[in-house]
């Protein structure tokens, strides 16, 4: 009696996991089985199974041009909040900096300001310098956003690098510069490797800063709302899946590159 009680709590923890997987899945499911559904309305059965959907969508020049506005948002997005990302975290555990505790604040409230704010606030912020609308104010929104993520994972990686290792570069005559780019970035490499790619699918994912402040070019987030406004079909399902099971990809094999790196 008393090994079924204590194996209770267990086993509610185990069915309150797979309910709350169930809970994830389930919808994600349901729309991509929608997506192969032969009939042009999204409802239960669904009878005929197809793939003249996913065929519909990969010859759809505006869904091509959108994915590739977006990766290229995306890309420019992680080079710049990589490079701040690294800075910022070098400049809070460096020696003799004061008030490191208010930058990693500031750097990281971006990412606890409810987005609707943060879009706003960036829209008034361009409005202000005269930037317009497009391609460079949605890469400053991303930015923003995509920084304290970078700069949380290299400080992670940063607080467990032994400090002799700098200090031996620069016995043998490295600079700082040198030392940086020889020691301090190859050891951050797996946290920046993760913090990158975590750049790309916040990017990619970013509606609501888009929406504030995008041109008349779409996005693939922009696109896929645009055409929910016209109702729901199943080719909206199959952009989402191919939209999700790309993204899903990109983040298992940035979570094994960055295991095999770190067990190097």
């Amino acid at each position: 009696m008393r090994n079924i009680f204590a194996d209770a709590p267990r086993a509610s923890l185990t069915a309150a996991y797979w309910a709350f997987i169930l809970y994830l899945l389930l919808p994600l499911t349901l729309m991509m089985a929608m997506s192969f559904k032969g009939a042009n309305y999204i409802a239960f059965p669904i009878g005929e199974w197809t793939f003249d959907w996913y065929v519909q969508v990969m010859q759809d020049k505006q869904f091509l041009d959108a994915c590739l506005y977006s990766i290229m948002i995306a890309a420019a997005t992680t080079v710049a909040a990589t490079t701040l990302g690294t800075w910022i975290a070098m400049l809070i555990v460096a020696e003799g900096i004061r008030g490191q505790v208010v930058i990693f604040a500031i750097a990281c409230l971006p990412a606890v300001v409810p987005g609707m704010i943060s879009a706003i606030s960036l829209r008034i912020f361009i409005s202000t310098i005269d930037m317009p609308t497009g391609t460079m104010a949605i890469i400053l929104g991303h930015t923003v956003h995509a920084v304290p993520f970078v700069v949380v994972m290299a400080l992670t990686r940063l607080r467990t690098m032994p400090g002799n290792l700098v200090d031996a570069a620069r016995d043998l005559g490295a600079d700082s510069v040198v030392a940086f780019f020889r020691v301090t970035l190859p050891y951050l490499w797996p946290a920046l490797f993760g913090g990158m790619i975590f750049c790309v699918l916040l990017s990619i994912d970013d509606f609501v800063r888009t929406f504030f402040l995008g041109g008349y070019r779409p996005t693939l987030p922009m696109l896929i709302f645009a055409k929910v406004q016209g109702g729901m079909s199943p080719e909206i399902n199959a952009m989402a899946t191919l939209v999700l099971v790309v993204t899903a990809a990109v983040g298992l094999y940035a979570e094994y590159m960055t295991r095999r790196a770190r067990t190097r």
